[in-house]
């Protein structure tokens, strides 16, 4: 993969074609409250896991679980991260999150505005920290 090239302050980075930019990733998770996502961010953003958490406070689930389709009231965290980072936080998640299967998803960053790009990166561990 090539590096992304560096743009001018103030504009988006993104690499041809739309492959992730430094490998940057979102990683969104439901939980049971916003007051205890906010406590896991807030764990993994002063360990330098994760840059940024945005909390979407009320979301509405409805999901298949074993038989049954279930209907219940969640919060959303999305983390902004390093993909290196990403199986950290799922390894996190899963030793810390109150469901059974906790929903983990990771998703690329295509196009980045360059001063986030260099703030997120500065917040976040390196590989191999």
């Amino acid at each position: 993969m090539s590096a992304p090239a560096e743009a001018p302050s103030g504009s988006l980075v993104a690499t041809e074609g739309g492959p992730p930019v430094d490998e940057l990733a979102d990683v969104t998770i439901t939980g049971p409250s916003s007051d205890w996502l906010a406590d896991f961010a807030r764990r993994l953003v002063s360990e330098r896991l994760a840059a940024c958490g945005n909390i979407v406070p009320q979301i509405r689930s409805i999901y298949a679980w074993e038989g049954a389709v279930e209907d219940d009231d969640e919060a959303l965290l999305i983390l902004h991260t390093r993909e290196s980072l990403v199986a950290r936080i799922i390894e996190r998640t899963n030793q810390e999150h109150p469901d059974e299967t906790p929903q983990v998803l990771a998703l690329p960053v295509v196009n980045v505005n360059s001063p986030y790009r260099r703030w997120l990166l500065d917040s976040t561990l390196e590989p191999g920290d």
